[in-house]
């Protein structure tokens, strides 16, 4: 009877329409829609069955009408990585040339400071936001979604619907890898990843894993991926373990130069000739990667373009559209003597 009641208005779905297909009042859906705290899961479960049962979208025209703030928030993992400076700096830019400010927040990789810090940023009127190399999960960026424009980097979900996605293009970046490793004349290549604990599936490492995998395969020969604790950790025994392990690799692709850069510093300071006796390759093309006594060969993702496309995408969604969209920006291997 109460779909009958929204169907029969042949109008736009409202948050409205949601509180009285859920039986319940319209403050009690805003208080899902903001993940507010204290809403109990009989109450989220019984509003987020009606939103999918209407196909509920916040109307562009209202918030259009409640007049923009020219504001765009940045979430960001952390500013530890250096390849981020380049995305947030092209996004910012472009950003800019539209006549928008942008805000910065770190989430820290943290699940709940990054939730809090989106719902901050909706609190706030900002017209849209920026979410770089998230740990949240895909469930929790569809319900943001549903209140303000989100493009996202560094997140691998082309089945969303409800928000944008760019990213490098990460397993093609491992297989690249791969064989360039194997065309140096190495077999035995392993590759370093980390432990996922409770990293979402959506994390950029996965994809990496996945074209390191396939790559290994398609040249027959025998993959084996080395796990490093999870990134929010130290990481420096466990490189050191590494290089002394009496299985060590001949070479290695390293999910990122975040811990690419330590490790080909390290087997440095430890006597180990990179790359005679260990060959590295890492991901991301850092700044340090690029530096004559480091010389680490590392696959580049293009940031300026990533930056650039996510800001357009963005902007796009505030003007209007509703279509999502996913690119994939293709990798290229940046050759150094580390390989």
């Amino acid at each position: 009877m109460k779909n009958q009641v929204v169907n029969a208005t042949n109008d736009r779905v409202t948050i409205r329409h949601v509180a009285l297909d859920a039986g319940v009042s319209v403050a009690a859906v805003s208080k899902v829609l903001r993940n507010a705290y204290g809403v109990s899961d009989v109450l989220r479960n019984k509003v987020e069955r009606s939103i999918e049962r209407l196909n509920y979208r916040p109307s562009v025209a209202a918030r259009a009408m409640r007049g923009r703030t020219k504001t765009i928030g940045v979430l960001v993992i952390d500013l530890t990585n250096p390849f981020l400076a380049s995305i947030i700096e092209s996004a910012n830019l472009a950003f800019a040339n539209h006549g928008y400010k942008t805000l910065i927040g770190i989430g820290q990789s943290a699940s709940p400071i990054e939730t809090s810090m989106i719902e901050s940023m909706i609190d706030n009127r900002m017209d849209g936001v920026l979410i770089i190399a998230p740990r949240i999960f895909d469930k929790v960026l569809e319900q943001y979604a549903r209140q303000i424009p989100i493009a996202v980097i560094g997140h691998h979900e082309p089945l969303s619907q409800s928000f944008d996605t760019v990213n490098s293009d990460d397993r093609a970046g491992a297989a690249l890898a791969v064989r360039a490793l194997v065309k140096s004349g190495y077999s035995d290549v392993a590759m370093l990843g980390y432990d996922f604990h409770d990293s979402a599936p959506t994390v950029v490492a996965l994809q990496r894993e996945h074209g390191y995998l396939a790559a290994m395969k398609e040249l027959d020969l025998e993959a084996r991926i080395i796990r490093l604790p999870p990134v929010s950790t130290d990481r420096q025994e466990a490189l050191e373990n590494f290089l002394r392990s009496d299985d060590r690799p001949r070479a290695v692709f390293v999910w990122s130069d975040l811990d690419a850069v330590p490790l080909i510093n390290m087997a440095r300071t430890r006597g180990i000739k990179v790359p005679e006796e260990l060959a590295i390759i890492g991901y991301d093309n850092s700044p340090v990667a690029a530096l004559p006594l480091v010389g680490l060969s590392s696959i580049d993702q293009n940031p300026d373009l990533i930056g650039s496309r996510a800001a357009e995408m963005l902007l796009s969604r505030i003007d209007g559209r509703t279509a999502a969209s996913h690119i994939l920006v293709e990798p290229h291997l940046a050759a150094r003597p580390s390989a």
